[in-house]
């Protein structure tokens, strides 16, 4: 059965981001927020609550049919994943995500799309990110 990354206990988050450098470690092997396809973020400045950006897992995702060289592969469960060796950085994906969760790499000049791999889960410390069981 497929995974998917969940965000419902972000009411618990308290801005540490330890996901964002758990998530660029592991899949960019860079440990720079930017780098991360996930991005907390704050909603209504200081005194606002946390939100977690991050890809829905679409079933029939806006990116991928953008794409022009096929670069976005569909995962099961939703999302995609995306074969850099393809990409020629066009951005389309960019702009057709219907969420706008979907963070560039400057340095390889190719998406940052979240691949609900898990390791943002890993090291929250309060539990506000979990995998959800999904069909394939």
């Amino acid at each position: 059965m497929a995974k998917v990354l969940r965000t419902e206990g972000m009411g618990r988050c308290i801005g540490c981001f330890s996901c964002m450098l758990m998530c660029a470690g592991v899949n960019r092997k860079n440990h720079s927020t930017s780098r991360s396809a996930i991005a907390v973020q704050t909603r209504g400045g200081m005194s606002g609550k946390f939100v977690a950006v991050v890809c829905q897992a679409c079933r029939e995702p806006k990116c991928a049919q953008a794409c022009p060289a096929d670069a976005l592969l569909l995962r099961k469960g939703g999302g995609v994943t995306v074969d850099e060796d393809k990409c020629i950085s066009c951005r389309q994906c960019a702009d057709a995500c219907t969420a706008q969760v979907i963070r560039w790499d400057d340095d390889v000049n190719a998406p940052i799309i979240c691949r609900h791999c898990g390791a943002c889960t890993r090291f929250c410390p309060h539990n506000c990110l979990a995998m959800e069981d999904v069909e394939d």
